[in-house]
């Protein structure tokens, strides 16, 4: 959460790489350098231990903020450290 700026309680889409589920939820803050990312509820039979999830969020501004933004991108690692920083998401960016 820190690594890529998102906050608790902060609405977030969950896209799983392994059965193409997306959905929305929100976060949950956990013990702070657990690594662990846990699904509750009803977004938790969307995803499996193991699975490689996408976390995306966003946000709203002007158009002139935009032309400015810079997105984070977090690369995890499988102990869901991170691993790199970017700041655009790459096209087949290769783990």
């Amino acid at each position: 959460m820190d690594a890529a700026n998102i906050w608790e309680n902060e609405k977030v889409q969950i896209v799983n790489n392994n059965n193409g589920a997306r959905f929305e939820t929100y976060v949950i803050t956990g013990e702070r350098g657990s690594g662990v990312i846990c699904l509750n509820g009803a977004a938790a039979r969307q995803v499996q231990p193991g699975d490689q999830v996408i976390i995306i969020s966003y946000a709203m501004m002007t158009d002139e903020q935009a032309k400015e933004h810079k997105p984070i991108v977090t690369i995890l690692d499988e102990n869901n450290r991170p691993l790199k920083l970017l700041n655009a998401e790459l096209h087949s960016t290769i783990l």
